[in-house]
């Protein structure tokens, strides 16, 4: 396994060779033995080298002569070996006749000409000192020229609108209201591309298909419509026409564009401006190709397979290709609409626990994150469950980066700012190197803001805004994947806003986060529970008590729907789940670190005798809380048949220790 990169048989083994369920565990095994947990394709001499600090030196200095796309590769943990989006096939796609070129420089004389009279205008405001007040009026005409330059400009603005590192804040909140809504193209042409895709008339696969468009997008639009095989109610997706060749000429001439500014990007954000392109190149592309979008929907349904509390579309592979999706209809109610969610029985404040809880466990526990749950995207089932429907564009995000990020949380509730600085490294937001101490005093500070008026007031706008000024003056850039799951994030928290005024995102995450430190079948998450639990050396018995409440009460909460009143008319079939928090794991874990490892063993008897006293009432209270989720003879029973594994571990241990001292 050493040899192999995870990303390319990720990427290899695909939905029809073997099932989801095998290909995750395969993965996962692969994960927990490799010997580095950031490995690509491209640097082959790494596996010659015999130690993990020679690896990750061997790593760091190769990641300067590396191409943009490989340098994405080792700092996002994954690499796509068949990817769509390359520098190399898109200039080749652009030049590969007469015609294309004279398209091509046409094209660049269009953008050049209405950008440079844009710029042109912008100096011309800083050298009259007017720049300032003029800024919502340039913002508004900055939204409207990407409007008119097409697809491609559309969704770069929608991309600049979250990325504070190249743009400032009010331009991103213009940016912010873009939307991809643009003139339908023809019907006659929308059901020609799927009679291609079917390879049969439209009337032998649907017996009803709507005459006007549900929705229209820069990328493609969307039809309702009705199998004749079996009546039910599908969404017909279409790519729009002659889009692809749009597209890669536009990314060509981005990224020579970009090779101009390479300086001030390095400047600016630590990395070439030819890497953002990139980025955005390979997501833009990923969203051209249905059969990609398909695969995300398969993979989200077998994330969610087992959740009451969330509703995936099915996707019908035999209808659906590269040009056309086919999925189940989600017949729900917008989540805009309060009144409309209350008429149907449904408690809003259990609703926006399903939804938090689902954002979440796509965050932390699936590392594949829906990209663009605007309004339009998330729907209220009338059985209370949370719907998501548009999976063209989401965030993958590797163990290596759930595991910094839960590293980040950590940091932030022990308020080590130092080290959450040196997180932000390790994702990526800061180029290898960067010397973080200028920074360390700016995220104490945006922290400490964001808490003065406690956690219960605490919301992800106020941050995002402090964070933005931050990384709009300091060289940090946010990775393509972050940018989405901030958008995401914020996006979900306004929804929440929306239906609930009084909402308290914290309140329904807090008892989600302690439930996945005590019980996530991870190792590596063990050392950030006992991390959290010790501060300046000292057991926090409180903590632990509440980390063991709040998981609690997300179980119960979780167990049923809890946006479900029981008189609505959907089904409850659906609505059973784990009763209890499984602690079996962790307990089994803690065991087995008290025994072998003499620093845990002497921090928790330290832990029993602190101030000079037996803490055995807070040892009693810890026990009252857990005495009705555990099962003791079956606990002791798991312990003892562990008894020979922790046996071989104390001699190996015991073993290296002798030699060592020789």
């Amino acid at each position: 396994m050493e040899g192999i990169c995870t990303s390319c048989l990720y990427s290899s083994i695909t939905p029809s060779s073997i099932e989801y369920k095998n290909r995750r565990k395969l993965l996962n095994t692969v994960q927990k033995n490799r010997s580095l947990s950031t490995r690509i394709c491209a640097v082959t001499s790494v596996s010659t080298v015999q130690t993990p600090s020679e690896k990750t030196a061997l790593l760091v200095k190769d990641i300067s002569r590396t191409s943009a796309l490989e340098q994405l590769d080792i700092e996002r943990g994954v690499c796509i070996p068949f990817r769509k989006y390359s520098p190399e096939s898109v200039r080749n796609k652009v030049l590969e006749s007469r015609g294309q070129i004279f398209s091509l420089v046409g094209r660049g004389i269009e953008i050049v000409w209405s950008l440079g009279l844009y710029w042109t205008t912008l100096v011309y405001d800083y050298l009259v000192g007017r720049d300032e007040e003029v800024v919502p009026f340039r913002a508004r005409q900055l939204r409207k020229l990407l409007c008119d330059l097409g697809p491609s400009f559309i969704k770069a603005g929608q991309v600049l609108a979250n990325r504070p590192d190249i743009i400032r804040e009010d331009y991103m909140n213009e940016l912010c209201i873009l939307q991809d809504d643009v003139p339908a193209f023809p019907n006659q042409v929308a059901f020609n591309i799927i009679e291609e895709e079917l390879g049969q008339p439209l009337e032998a696969v649907f017996s009803k298909i709507s005459s006007v468009t549900i929705a229209a997008a820069s990328l493609g639009q969307v039809y309702r419509a009705t199998l004749r095989a079996s009546g039910e109610e599908v969404a017909i997706k279409v790519l729009r026409p002659q889009i692809e060749p749009i597209i890669y000429r536009d990314l060509f001439l981005f990224r020579t564009l970009a090779s101009f500014l390479n300086g001030i990007s390095l400047q600016k954000l630590g990395c070439n401006a030819e890497l953002i392109v990139d980025e955005f190149g390979e997501k833009l592309l990923e969203e051209l190709d249905y059969t990609l979008e398909a695969r995300n929907i398969e993979d989200f349904l077998e994330n969610f397979k087992d959740d009451p509390t969330v509703k995936i579309p099915r996707v019908y592979r035999q209808l659906s290709g590269s040009r056309v999706l086919v999925m189940e209809w989600i017949d729900g109610i917008r989540c805009t609409d309060p009144q409309a969610i209350r008429d149907e029985g449904i408690d809003i404040d259990g609703f926006l626990t399903v939804g938090v809880s689902a954002a979440l466990r796509q965050l932390l526990e699936f590392g594949l994150f829906h990209g663009d749950p605007h309004p339009g995207n998330i729907f209220a089932m009338r059985d209370g469950r949370i719907a998501y429907v548009d999976f063209g564009n989401v965030a993958v995000l590797s163990q290596q980066n759930k595991q910094i990020l839960i590293d980040a949380v950590v940091h932030a509730v022990n308020e080590d700012y130092a080290e959450m600085a040196n997180d932000f490294t390790r994702l990526g937001f800061l180029a290898s190197g960067t010397d973080v101490a200028p920074i360390v005093p700016a995220l104490e500070a945006i922290w400490q803001n964001s808490l003065e008026k406690g956690l219960a007031d605490f919301n992800f706008r106020s941050v995002t805004g402090k964070f933005n000024q931050l990384v709009y003056n300091y060289p940090i850039r946010i990775p393509e994947r972050f940018s989405l799951v901030i958008r995401s994030l914020l996006t979900q928290e306004g929804i929440c806003l929306t239906l609930e005024p009084g909402f308290k995102f914290l309140e329904v995450a807090y008892p989600y986060v302690a439930k996945r430190l005590l019980t996530d079948p991870n190792p590596a998450l063990r050392e950030r529970l006992i991390q959290v639990l010790f501060k300046d050396g000292l057991f926090q018995w409180k903590r632990l008590e509440n980390l063991i409440s709040l998981a609690k009460e997300n179980v119960t909460k979780l167990s049923k729907n809890p946006a479900f009143r029981g008189n609505n008319r959907g089904t409850s079939n659906h609505l059973k789940n784990e009763q209890k928090l499984d602690l079996t794991d962790t307990i089994k874990d803690g065991a087995r670190l008290f025994i072998i490892d003499e620093g845990i063993r002497r921090q928790l008897l330290l832990a029993l005798t602190e101030d000079s006293k037996l803490h055995i009432q807070e040892v009693v209270d810890v026990y009252r809380l857990l005495e009705d989720q555990v099962d003791v003879p079956s606990m002791a029973l798991e312990l003892a048949q562990d008894l020979p594994s922790v046996a071989r571990d104390i001699l190996l241990s015991w073993s290296s220790s002798v030699l060592s001292d020789r």
